[in-house]
């Protein structure tokens, strides 16, 4: 997987946003994890910023997730490596994790990729219109060897689901068969 972290960041932000697990305090722990361990990477001053009670949690973090990209690789990393050591569970239900995950070991998840089968694009009711016609066709093969006048009239009945012209085609058949 060539992405860097910062564009991992990117795609995780709306994920970790929005994640319940990561309420309040663990978003605390995390800042303080950057802000003890790498002041380089958040300042006493943005610690504070980002910790402020007032501004809702899923802003706060936003906020510190945009501030660790525009600091470049190695805070993304960081922050990563926090999120790991702090809320191991978000860590590994990260959508760049679980795509890494699966991409590393392929045998241990096994994918099931669903196929589609595109025979057409017209979609089931043509799928239905053909097989009303190729019903009613059977049915007219079967009663026209018959030579039964009341066959005619199953034709008729039978037409009433179908297109147009297979409808034409049918009640001719009948009518024909009638004034025989």
């Amino acid at each position: 997987m060539g992405d860097s972290f910062q564009e991992q960041l990117a795609e995780d932000c709306a994920f970790l946003k929005a994640e319940r697990k990561l309420d309040t305090e663990l978003v605390d722990k995390l800042i303080l994890q950057l802000n003890r361990i790498y002041p380089q990477i958040l300042t006493d001053k943005e610690a504070t910023k980002f910790r402020s009670l007032d501004v809702p949690r899923s802003v706060r973090l936003g906020e510190l997730l945009k501030h660790l990209q525009g600091k470049g690789e190695e805070a993304c990393r960081e922050f990563y490596r926090a999120l790991h050591l702090h809320v191991e569970e978000v860590y590994y239900s990260l959508p760049t994790r679980l795509r890494l995950r699966d991409y590393m070991d392929p045998l241990a998840y096994p994918h099931v990729y669903k196929q589609k089968y595109v025979l057409n694009d017209r979609g089931p009711l043509f799928f239905l219109g053909c097989f009303s016609f190729a019903v009613g066709i059977a049915i007219l093969y079967y009663y026209s060897e018959a030579k039964v006048t009341g066959g005619s009239r199953a034709l008729g009945m039978a037409a009433l689901g179908l297109k147009r012209k297979a409808q034409d085609v049918l009640i001719w058949y009948t009518e024909e068969n009638l004034m025989k």
